[in-house]
């Protein structure tokens, strides 16, 4: 399975900018480019919860996806928001267990501008 393509063509995904920039062995890393349509506050930039969300479940999902090597639906997903993101931001994922059935995910989401934890997640896929 080509993972990088697989996530450019994914509709939702591309319509909010995600970018899958590294997948395999079990860690993925991706990006976001912040914009004024993302943004939840009219006044000032600052990603809506929504966006952080997407850009973790994305990147999570890309890197149990370089494991088993086929498409992973989440299951589940619980996140922790940290900080404001106000700017870029940027995620990395690591497989905490693969199973048959399963795989768990933990991801930390940043700001690009200067590495701020913004969010951390840990997120449930089926695997099988």
């Amino acid at each position: 399975m080509d993972i990088e393509s697989f996530f450019e063509e994914m509709p939702f995904a591309d319509l909010l900018g995600v970018e899958v920039t590294e997948a395999a062995d079990g860690h993925a890393e991706g990006r976001l480019e912040m914009r004024e349509e993302l943004s939840w506050n009219a006044d000032q930039l600052m990603a809506h919860g929504g966006v952080t969300f997407t850009l973790a479940d994305t990147v999570g999902g890309a890197a149990l996806v370089s494991q088993v090597d086929q498409p992973v639906p989440t299951i589940d997903m619980r996140i922790d928001y940290l900080d404001a993101g106000t700017g870029d931001l940027y995620a990395e994922a690591d497989v905490v267990r693969c199973g048959g059935d399963v795989g768990t995910v933990d991801v930390d989401v940043f700001a690009a501008e200067d590495d701020t934890l913004i969010a951390d997640a840990r997120g449930v896929y089926k695997t099988g």
